[in-house]
């Protein structure tokens, strides 16, 4: 790392701070990109965010990728997922939990099990692509659900009647229960405007959800600039606790509690990273189990390795829960 100066765009600090030199790694365009480390609050950024972001979500970006409504195509997976997507959420249900036991549910529904919604709770889901979330939730009986994403074509409408909307958040109306950004909070330019727009946006009591990659993680200790999660130049920020509290602060938001979550991801992807291997690649564990470099017993020791930072708090991505004072 070299030293340049700069000024934080979290907590204002102007000084040298630490750079690294980052690759665009999903794609395999290996396009390089500075960021910087704030020694103040602990957020790593892109130290110049790109006028022309387009060709960085291409048509297959996964979370624009994918219609969650084939996965309901058949009566009875309807009938199961709804089970077992309600379990998730509400911690309530035998059948529902017998289900979830042999075929987890995703871990954004489970997230949610931390907040007290009902059925009737306005959820907003803020840079959710096609919706797939929100599609779970509307199918297990929520009524009041909203997906928002900048970067989609064009707006969505489910036969279900989940709508998915072109925009950003500083283009909604209402008042919701319910802001959540899953892996979408780090894409955001301005992280302080946009948490300032979700605290207006949300009701008295109401509650933010943010599950963002950390840099506070052994992954970045590790890996550095081959950290998967770093994902150039999609992610602008990486955030620590401290970057998330002192933004939290500002506005008004009591940081209740964070919950680390992350996954064998952090390992592979990386991993692969070092030896040159696109995330999009045809020899990536992702795409191709069968055709890449890790064996069935790496995954495994990778999935235990995961578990165990998660309950040291160095997980490498983590669910910050925010409730308006």
């Amino acid at each position: 790392m070299v030293e340049k100066a700069l000024t934080c765009r979290i907590c204002k600090h102007s000084g040298n701070h630490r750079t690294v030199v980052a690759r665009e790694m999903m794609f395999g365009l290996k396009e390089e990109f500075p960021y910087f480390f704030c020694p103040h609050c602990d957020c790593l950024q892109i130290a110049k965010i790109p006028q022309d972001m387009s060709k960085y979500y291409r048509a297959d970006y996964y979370s624009f990728s994918s219609d969650p409504s084939k996965l309901y195509d058949h009566p009875l997976k309807k009938m199961v997922r709804r089970w077992r997507d309600r379990y998730a959420v509400f911690n309530k249900g035998l059948l529902g939990k017998c289900i979830d036991y042999f075929y987890p549910a995703e871990a954004d529904l489970k997230s949610l099990s931390a907040i007290p919604l009902t059925k009737q709770s306005r959820i907003l889901d803020a840079g959710c692509g096609t919706g797939f979330l929100l599609y779970f939730l509307k199918e297990a009986g929520f009524k009041n659900v909203r997906g928002i994403d900048p970067y989609i074509e064009r707006d969505i409408e489910y036969e279900n009647g989940l709508t998915i909307q072109k925009r950003g958040v500083g283009e909604v109306e209402g008042e919701w229960d319910l802001i959540m950004f899953h892996h979408s909070f780090e894409h955001v330019a301005d992280p302080g405007e946009t948490l300032h727009r979700v605290q207006k946006a949300l009701a008295p009591g109401g509650w933010c959800l943010l599950r963002i990659p950390v840099v506070s993680s052994h992954a970045w200790k590790h890996y550095g600039a081959n950290w998967v999660q770093l994902d150039a130049p999609r992610h602008f920020h990486l955030h620590s606790p401290k970057s998330i509290g002192l933004l939290a602060e500002k506005e008004n938001l009591n940081l209740e509690k964070v919950v680390y979550d992350s996954s064998d991801l952090q390992f592979w992807g990386s991993e692969q990273y070092l030896k040159d291997i696109p995330l999009m690649s045809d020899r990536s564990y992702g795409v191709n189990p069968a055709g890449s470099i890790f064996s069935a017993d790496d995954i495994t020791a990778f999935q235990k390795k995961a578990r165990r930072l998660n309950r040291e708090s160095l997980g490498d991505q983590a669910a910050f829960y925010l409730r308006k004072i």
